[in-house]
């Protein structure tokens, strides 16, 4: 029976797991490397560690009442999009209001995590730590993984010619921090995720130009949504899921695209045909009008570099280029997973469920977080920390290996190596936490509430749908969950509530009002739901 549990890093899913450790009952111990909490979203000024951070300038894409844990609001006064000291904060508040820092031990490093000789009968991993210098040997009955995809650098320089005669500098977006070393230069930005987007923008302030370099169609949305409220309470409902679902695709695609062009026209600023059956979603306010002030040119995928010029596919060139900023994207490893075990997963499609290495005689080891969804990653974390934790406790069951073996086999692409094309880590917000949350049977009963609490029920499928809601029944329920849907939208706009109008006492701010106003823009945003939203998010 498992009951020592080792987990592995103390950002948002290391954190989430601890405490899902916890609530089933379990003895988590939390190996972070570095001296605290937070993961990516614990900014440093540093890259002398290596440690994967984010930019100074991030904004998360994902909104606070579909970002939380689904036990715990973020505060009502905090912004709904938030900087990374905000989402630092939260996650420092989640990890005191739990008591769950007793169990992380700093500063130590996983160097292995290897079968025990019995594991086919005990499905014991014997874990070694470093601590100071100091290498540890430990016992653990399974291990959370919690690491994420956020690893590795990738930089192809391979993939362009010339590079290495380039006289400028090159990095990668890992490395940048904010724009002062970019001070009068002239910049070039290879890739156009939310990365690329972010930072193309960030620099036209200071450089004398940036060039931003795509081979993708990219379309371009805002955070913000019709009638000024936050994009994913708006899109990602359970209603809009439904459509997406019913409607053919021919038809949800020019819905999707006159959408995005009602915005501005794609077509006319060079990022995306309608056309184009193949395309990538980013997440930037600010992009369009710096394409439109010159500020940012977009160019085509570079051909070749020269000493100081990049040659594009179309045979421009621009010359007396001083930086090129590889926003390239990460790959992930798991260094410390003996051979037979990391060699296995070539992304999240060769697990269980994306979680659950299928082909281990014992399902004692989880991978948490390798995901992307069209929501956030915080989330669908937690909900895969719960589904596990139940597992391990045993009152959660998996199909025997072979089942488990032949599902993955069926569902699992072709494996691209280039994180910036990797598509197979890409899942419905929705559909995914649904799937996970019925396996550990958490997932709400809609039509049963619409019948036996229609505003709650209403709320739920009408409104957004919101971590909460895994939290209304089954194991780990919370008592707050139903207040907390029904107030959520009141939580999103008191932030906003600085300065009172005349006419604003007479307006209703209730959920019912805001569903009144969103429903019109539900088909629109019906073709959100199944796409992401590449970058940083919690």
């Amino acid at each position: 029976m498992v009951r020592r549990v080792a987990v592995v890093g103390a950002g948002a899913g290391g954190l989430a797991s601890v405490k899902c450790c916890l609530d089933e009952g379990l003895e988590p111990t939390c190996f972070e490397s570095s001296e605290d909490i937070g993961g990516v979203w614990r900014y440093t000024d540093s890259t002398d560690t290596r440690r994967i951070t984010v930019y100074r300038s991030v904004i998360s894409n994902t909104s606070k009442e579909m970002s939380c844990f689904s036990d715990f609001p973020f505060p009502e006064d905090f912004p709904n999009y938030l900087s990374h000291s905000l989402i630092l904060e939260y996650l420092r508040m989640y990890a005191r209001h739990f008591d769950l820092l007793q169990h992380i031990r700093f500063q130590t490093t996983v160097l292995s995590v290897r079968k025990r000789p019995d594991f086919s009968a005990s499905g014991q991993w014997e874990v070694v730590t470093e601590t100071l210098g100091v290498r540890e040997s430990h016992v653990f009955d399974a291990v959370m993984v919690c690491t994420g995809h956020y690893q590795e650098p990738y930089l192809p320089l391979a993939s362009f010619p010339g590079i290495e005669s380039f006289k400028g500098q090159y990095l990668h977006s890992w490395e940048y921090r904010d724009v002062q070393a970019f001070r009068g230069k002239r910049v070039l930005v290879l890739g156009i995720g939310n990365t690329g987007g972010d930072l193309s923008v960030e620099l036209s302030r200071v450089a004398a130009k940036v060039f931003l370099s795509t081979r993708s169609h990219t379309w371009v949305m805002s955070r913000v949504s019709d009638h000024g409220f936050p994009l994913d309470m708006v899109g990602t409902t359970r209603f809009n899921s439904l459509l997406d679902w019913l409607l053919p695709s021919a038809l949800t695609r020019r819905i999707r695209f006159r959408k995005f062009n009602s915005w501005f026209n794609h077509t006319i600023y060079g990022l995306a045909s309608s056309k184009s059956s193949k395309f990538k979603l980013i997440i930037n306010e600010e992009l369009p009008f710096c394409l439109l002030s010159g500020t940012v040119v977009l160019k085509p995928n570079v051909k070749e570099f020269t000493e100081s010029s990049a040659v594009f596919e179309d045979g421009t060139t621009e010359g007396n280029i001083d930086v090129v900023l590889f926003a390239t994207g990460y790959n992930f490893s798991f260094p410390f997973l003996e051979e037979s075990v990391r060699g296995t997963i070539h992304d999240n499609r060769s697990l269980y469920k994306c979680i659950f290495p299928p082909q281990l005689e014992q399902p004692t080891l989880a991978i948490i977080g390798l995901i992307q969804l069209t929501g956030s990653i915080m989330v669908g974390s937690e909900m895969q920390a719960r589904w596990v934790t139940g597992v391990f406790a045993g009152w959660n069951k998996l199909p025997p290996p072979s089942r488990m073996m032949a599902e993955v086999l069926k569902r699992k692409p072709a494996v691209k190596r280039n994180p910036s094309e990797r598509e197979n880590l890409k899942m419905s917000f929705i559909s995914y936490v649904d799937e996970i949350a019925a396996c550990a049977g958490v997932k709400p009963g809609v039509l049963r509430l619409l019948l036996t609490d229609p505003q709650l029920g209403l709320a739920i499928f009408f409104g957004p749908c919101s971590p909460y809601q895994y939290r209304l029944e089954g194991r780990g329920s919370w008592s707050g969950a139903r207040a907390a849907i029904l107030t959520q939208w009141q939580r999103a706009l008191r932030p906003l509530r600085t300065r009172r109008l005349p006419d604003s006492s007479s307006s209703s701010w209730g959920w019912g009002w805001v569903l009144l106003l969103a429903l019109p823009a539900a088909l629109t945003a019906a073709c959100l739901c199944k796409h992401p939203q590449p970058g940083w998010r919690p």
